[in-house]
């Protein structure tokens, strides 16, 4: 299954490494402000450690088809960081240091004293140490119901699938088999009966559910209603299931709450009943690029799911800073450079201009999905752009589309049969992780495609005459804008052009 022996591979990079000098002159490591008065009051401190070395990708083969280039990918990553965080690792047994390596990011987190950290901070192979503290409850907030329109009646398709016309699509066989989707937020409660049996690993057949390379918990400590390091699906607040629930829920009655009822998933608790950090949010990155068993071995690329929906945001408070937020930036990137289709919510501190402010929403690369409501308005809550660009230099348009966010119903954490509506941008953005599941299926030529999937729905996107707001100086009748992006995803239209168009699994879409 290996494209190429990781053994070798290492050698490889240990040779490039030191030809190309990647490990700079020595300078003192960038230290999280905040690290040195936490270790002094409390002892130690939870920190992530980053190391300079960075995987050399100009190694990385370009032919072959996403799969091929995946696993090269992952065995690029995992090796520079065998080769390169070994000393680093004897450093912490020797020190007596429990920690947790990543080889997404080439980093490591673990719980240091003042002392081990300005030790740290003198090595020549340690770039920064950043804060990974969980200081904030930080979900997107779900805009309260009296605010809203008021939404249609709970019936067989809910309104937010009709609205973008999967009903339409479905008519033509076209559900989202043969796709899976994925999400990462505050848990799933896979035995709920509008995804039980789209959930990875159950087998109808047996009754039994294989949770090995379906399931991970970045969450290592108990709270009220998991677990730590839960073994099976859960959610400890109810946020994560709403979101699968509209990705493909359908109970087989009358709850089609989801976009792509043909579709599998899997997921990843990335939040302690809502409160994340860079080490949880980016341990889930790397285990859907390589999901692993329920041990946390045998990572298997090839079984990475097709489009992860994130409504989550990591604001500084959560540690996404200078430091630890440019490594959940690189998760999230080699997540995309591995074919993975990655959409995220624009968050909920509109309406005025320039309110997407928390990564993953923020990032170029990113889908960035806002909220309408059910009257084809922008809710009031969506996030709006313009956002500054990832080099630092100018501003991009943020959201890319929209698609229903207001008074969305869709399955709780509560029983097997409940049912809640919840308003905000995380509610629109599984709308669009489905509807990549419905893409997907259409032409599977676009599968491993992150590029010609934003495009597909770029383009089709249905520009919403309702919104007069103009932000970044871009007029409000000129698409893109920072207020809706190219408009509000339209399925049909997007599934004509897909089934126009031939994509072979190694095509490369111009970028935007």
């Amino acid at each position: 299954m290996r494209s190429i022996n990781l053994r070798s591979l290492s050698i490889q990079i240990a040779l490039a490494l030191a030809a190309s000098c990647t490990a700079v002159a020595s300078q003192a490591a960038q230290v999280d402000a905040v690290l040195r008065t936490e270790a002094a009051r409390s002892g130690s401190a939870d920190t992530l450690i980053v190391l300079q070395a960075k995987a050399p990708k100009s190694l990385l083969r370009t032919d072959g088809n996403y799969l091929e280039r995946r696993r090269a990918l992952v065995d690029m990553l995992r090796a520079t960081a065998d080769v390169t965080q070994a000393d680093l690792r004897r450093w912490l047994d020797a020190e007596g240091v429990a920690y947790r390596p990543f080889w997404i990011t080439n980093s490591i987190q673990a719980r240091l004293t003042a002392a081990q950290i300005e030790a740290l901070a003198a090595r020549d192979d340690v770039e920064a140490i950043a804060s990974n503290a969980t200081i904030a409850l930080h979900l997107p907030d779900a805009e309260t119901q009296a605010a809203q329109p008021l939404p249609m009646a709970p019936s067989a398709i809910e309104w937010g699938v009709n609205k973008i016309k999967a009903p339409q699509v479905w008519a033509q066989g076209i559900n989202g088999a043969g796709v899976v989707v994925a999400g990462q937020d505050t848990g799933i409660r896979w035995t709920h009966n509008a995804i039980k049996a789209k959930y990875r690993g159950w087998d109808a057949g047996t009754q039994v559910a294989d949770h090995n390379y379906n399931w991970h918990d970045a969450i290592h400590a108990a709270n009220g209603s998991c677990a730590a390091d839960s073994p099976t699906p859960c959610d400890d607040n109810g946020h994560g299931s709403h979101t699968v629930g509209t990705m493909l829920g359908d109970d087989g009655t009358t709850n089609q709450v989801g976009v792509a009822p043909g579709a599998k998933w899997i997921g990843c608790r990335n939040m302690n009943a809502g409160a994340g950090t860079p080490a949880t949010y980016n341990e889930c990155a790397q285990w859907f690029l390589a999901p692993t068993d329920l041990t946390g071995a045998n990572p298997d690329p090839d079984k990475a799911p097709d489009v992860i929906g994130n409504s989550w945001g990591c604001p500084p408070s959560e540690g996404c800073t200078a430091i630890a937020g440019t490594e959940v930036r690189a998760a999230i990137e080699n997540l995309i450079s591995g074919g993975i289709v990655f959409v995220a919510a624009a968050g909920n501190d509109g309406s005025a201009c320039s309110t997407i402010g928390d990564a993953p929403g923020t990032l170029d690369n990113v889908f960035t999905i806002g909220s309408t409501t059910s009257t084809d308005t922008i809710s009031g809550f969506s996030g709006r752009g313009p956002v500054a660009a990832g080099a630092g230099t100018g501003t991009v348009n943020k959201p890319d589309v929209v698609a229903p966010g207001s008074s969305v119903r869709s399955i709780t954490r509560s029983s097997d049969t409940a049912y809640s509506t919840l308003s905000g941008t995380s509610m629109a953005t599984p709308h669009v992780a489905g509807a990549v599941a419905l893409l997907m299926q259409a032409n599977p030529g676009l599968k491993g495609n992150p590029a010609a999937v934003a495009d597909i729905l770029r383009s089709t996107a249905v520009p919403l005459t309702s919104s007069t707001q103009v932000c970044g100086g871009i007029p409000a009748t000129t698409f893109p804008n920072p207020v809706q992006g190219y408009g509000q995803i339209d399925m049909v239209a997007a599934i004509a052009r897909a089934s126009d168009n031939l994509f072979s699994d190694d095509f490369d879409a111009p970028a935007r």
